[in-house]
């Protein structure tokens, strides 16, 4: 089994769910995508985050800068770092692919692709109606419907399970990656890993 956690307000997440999809056909696995609130995860675990965000060190911050654009290009993606809104209140949209998860499974991954494009590609802000309205035109998706079902409570309550269940996991950011439920791997830059994990596991099989 092969789960990825994720919020569409990550920069690194974006370029790990974009990569995470050829090696997992390369791999012969299934993913089972698990959409999470990431500023939940930072609240209750991992706080740091806000506070390197407030005061950062000058070397690392230019140097996480150019790592990211290296990454983006390597993964053929654009990103603009930081956007106009950042961080960015992505309830909405990660409600968005729960209920697709639920309804229309096939639906979720160009939902979602849309999402990571808007917000880190054309510099939208996905908290806003009006944005998530023409991402679900744009994906065939009625806006209507769309909006109806992230106010479902069963969505609300989905959304704060999986944040909690990553976190009770061992996990502690976004993305966050688990082969066969508890070998955790963390960030884009672990999918190597990933795909060694997946061969040795093929290789024990055979």
């Amino acid at each position: 089994m092969l789960e990825f956690f994720f919020d569409c307000s990550s920069p690194w997440t974006y370029l790990a769910f974009h990569n995470i999809q050829p090696l997992a056909k390369e791999m012969g696995e299934e993913i089972s995508w698990r959409p999470i609130l990431v500023g939940g995860i930072f609240n209750s675990v991992n706080p740091s985050v806000y506070e390197s965000r407030k005061t950062p060190v000058p070397l690392k911050a230019r140097y996480m800068k150019k790592d990211l654009a290296d990454w983006a290009r390597s993964s053929n993606l654009a990103i603009k770092m930081p956007p106009s809104v950042f961080p960015v209140n992505s309830v909405k949209a990660m409600r968005g692919c729960l209920w697709l998860l639920r309804d229309k499974p096939d639906a979720m991954v160009p939902f979602a692709t849309a999402v990571f494009e808007a917000y880190w590609g054309d510099d939208q802000d996905i908290s806003k109606d009006d944005v998530l309205s023409a991402i679900c035109t744009k994906c065939g998706l009625d806006p209507q419907a769309f909006f109806a079902a992230i106010a479902e409570q069963s969505i609300k309550d989905q959304l704060k399970d999986n944040t909690d269940e990553v976190m009770a996991r061992g996990g502690f950011g976004s993305p966050t990656i688990f082969v066969d439920k508890t070998d955790m791997y963390f960030g884009n830059d672990r999918l190597p890993l990933v795909r060694e994990a997946l061969a040795r596991r093929k290789a024990g099989a055979a």
